[in-house]
């Protein structure tokens, strides 16, 4: 077998020893929504403002390619929750939620004797009765009405979304639902903290806080939208019509969810600062809970992990939201600290939120086989340390505004998107870091491309799981009343906090 070098391989990272057991300890996880991995200052990023997370990561450890298991929310959480691919699970879109059928990490802490709280969104079912393990959930946003995107449900001749307008119309300055929402999360995050917190100091405790923000409405706090001029922001990669890949999927998404029509250059600039002041909004609400924990003292015994349920394109090559395995996109912030948790240590090799899992079983003590059934992650405690696994990290798509599935796989260097229906992508993310030159054609290539497919069958037959997928969405889509009945019912837009009215359109 041959085996590609990695970025990893630049610069080859010392080999931490570390026990068989980290100590155990409690542990604060922080998610926010559709935040683009590139946008952050530990990143890179040569103007967005994040001085809280990159703290963190200075103090911690930060994977530089890591990756979600579907890049849109629903699909994203349920793996999440549950530490395995989509796949596995058959949780495909944003309308079949996950409803606590199988066993999540909650589940199984809970049933250990640890408690574990969660504040914010969850993006589950949100049906009376439903258990998804927690001792304790505030605030949860959930699907709407238990159904979720019930246009996502047509896969074929896809319909467009009457509500697209809104991310260009509405950006800007201002508040939100989603800004006040967020607001309330972080504070009742600090009263979490220091209240609730130490009432369950006999085993290590969980807590989960999931942000909404930077998911659009891109509409950002004043004070943190003027944080960014007209002049700070530039024209996105790609983003003339002529530069355009024209792959058939991203033509599919983009008529089917066509934001960049609305768009002129003063609402551009509008949205991109709006994105880049929501970003700053989310690391200031995360400054506020990691304060907490300095100023309570838990920090000692108190580990933090800070991800992203899937990223968004901002406008490069043309598309806005997610959907799609670019790195904007698939791409997510992940960054842990605490005991135990190497410092100032950027790891490049290829990271998953299915790598989640484990290190939450190993943070609370819990790392044994009762706690496993088929789970394919890898600790991010051994990644932090320097191992590099010979395995391939997934990340699948069988949702709104595509008709195929679509399947990225890391391999090395390079990046292997699969479609069911459509030729597929490649592209060497050592020479090629922004994807600007698909290699899938190219005969150099050949070996690599041959290679990668075989590499991808061996974690899942993409043909089968396509036709799975499918086959649940007609079945949901029929109990649904069928295509004409859900395009009527309308879009979405986007998802209400709990206490807001449902708008479709």
């Amino acid at each position: 077998m041959t085996v590609y070098g990695s970025p990893n391989t630049l610069v080859a990272p010392k080999i931490i020893p570390r026990s068989a057991m980290p100590k155990a300890s409690n542990l604060v996880i922080l998610m926010s929504d559709e935040h683009n991995p590139k946008i952050m200052g530990a990143s890179g990023h040569p103007v967005v403002k994040t001085p809280n997370l990159d703290a963190l990561a200075a103090r911690g450890t930060m994977f530089t390619s890591a990756y979600t298991t579907s890049p849109v929310c629903v699909p994203a959480r349920a793996a999440f929750a549950v530490g395995k691919y989509v796949h596995q699970i058959g949780y495909w879109d944003n309308a079949d939620a996950y409803e606590g059928a199988i066993p999540s990490w909650h589940h199984r802490l809970r049933d250990a004797g640890h408690y574990t709280a969660s504040i914010g969104k969850l993006h589950f079912r949100g049906e009376e009765g439903d258990d998804y393990g927690f001792n304790e959930i505030q605030i949860a946003m959930q699907i709407i009405e238990g159904k979720g995107d019930l246009m996502g449900l047509v896969r074929n001749d896809l319909p467009e979304r009457k509500l697209s307008w809104k991310i260009a119309k509405l950006a800007g300055p201002g508040e939100t639902s989603y800004t006040s929402y967020d607001r309330d999360i972080t504070t009742r995050a600090q009263i979490w903290l220091r209240e609730e917190a130490p009432k369950h100091a006999d085993k290590p405790w969980v807590l989960f806080v999931s942000l909404v923000c930077p998911h659009f409405p891109l509409v950002a706090p004043a004070e943190f939208y003027y944080q960014y001029s007209a002049e700070s922001v530039k024209l996105p990669k790609q983003y003339a019509p002529d530069e355009r890949p024209k792959h058939p999927y991203l033509r599919d998404y983009a008529e089917s969810f066509c934001y960049d029509k609305f768009f002129d250059p003063e609402k551009l600039s509008k949205a991109i600062r709006a994105y880049y002041g929501l970003v700053s909004f989310v690391d200031d609400n995360v400054g506020k809970v990691l304060k907490v924990l300095d100023e309570t003292g838990l920090a000692a015994n108190t580990r933090v992990l800070y991800t992203s349920d899937h990223g968004d394109n901002l406008g490069a090559r043309g598309l806005w939201g997610k959907s799609t395995m670019y790195e904007e996109v698939a791409g997510v912030p992940l960054i842990i600290a605490g005991p135990d948790i190497p410092a100032g240590r950027k790891i490049a090799t290829p990271a998953n939120h299915v790598d989640t899992y484990p290190f939450i079983m190993e943070c609370t003590g819990e790392d044994r086989p009762a706690m496993y059934d088929g789970h394919p992650g890898h600790s991010l405690f051994a990644l932090a340390a320097g191992e590099v696994p010979d395995r391939n990290v997934l990340s699948e798509y069988h949702g709104m505004g595509s008709t195929t599935g679509a399947f990225m796989i890391r391999h090395g260097r390079y990046k292997y998107v699969h479609y069911a229906a459509y030729a597929p992508q490649l592209f060497d993310l050592e020479s090629d870091p922004e994807e600007l030159r698909d290699l899938a054609q190219d005969p150099a290539h050949a070996k690599v491309l041959t290679e990668c497919r075989e590499r991808l069958y061996a974690i899942c037959d993409p043909a089968e799981v396509d036709a799975r997928a499918k086959k649940r969405q007609a079945e949901l889509l029929a109990l649904n009343g069928g295509r004409d009945a859900v395009i009527k019912r309308g879009d979405l837009g986007f998802s209400p906090p709990p206490g807001y009215p449902v708008v479709l359109g």
